[in-house]
């Protein structure tokens, strides 16, 4: 079984990776891909077609999948997202970063309900799970966005640590493909 412990959370992220992947296929009609992703990063999305980068462990692919699954869904809706997310503008200030604090929050909320669409289950561990992986993500993003310096997200990750972030409803919505951040 791919279950693997991060601290307190029991979760077989194989098989909540594997569902969630063949929904997100089936139902958004998004294609999910595991392969090289342009260094350092973890991830790219062009709105129709997520990628994983081959070389993460199940835990982070899975947080990686389900996030980007929630921008996916706000670039499909609003080009104010797109143009946030491909801002590479560094340092970001105050003003900005509390619009990016709502979009990577509200694109992990779509997350968590992205997870009750699939019926994973033990959902409520799921639901703090994804919100302390929220936490950590921006922990580095903050830090990144202000300074440049990347951090491990890893080492930012604390269980327990992250606010609950509750479901926000996933909008009818038509993938399109856009320009990615990293030339997909």
């Amino acid at each position: 079984m791919a279950t693997v412990a991060q601290n307190s959370f029991m979760i077989d992220f194989q098989t909540c990776f594997n569902i969630v992947e063949k929904h997100i296929e089936d139902r958004y009609q998004m294609p999910v891909m595991i392969s090289d992703v342009l260094d350092p990063n973890t991830g790219d999305f062009d709105g129709v077609t997520i990628k994983i980068d081959y070389d993460q462990e199940l835990d982070l692919a899975f947080y990686i999948l389900l996030h980007l699954f929630g921008h996916s869904v706000q670039w499909n809706l609003s080009k104010e997202y797109r143009d946030l997310g491909q801002d590479q503008t560094i340092p970001k200030p105050p003003e900005v970063m509390e619009k990016i604090y709502h979009y990577e929050r509200d694109a992990t909320r779509y997350a968590i309900m992205l997870c009750r669409e699939a019926q994973l289950q033990p959902i409520a561990e799921i639901d703090q799970w994804v919100s302390d992986w929220f936490a950590a993500d921006y922990a580095f993003l903050e830090r990144f966005y202000t300074t440049g310096q990347r951090l491990d997200p890893k080492e930012l990750f604390q269980p327990g640590a992250g606010e609950l972030l509750t479901p926000l409803e996933i909008p009818a919505f038509k993938p399109q493909r856009w320009t990615s951040r990293w030339s997909f």
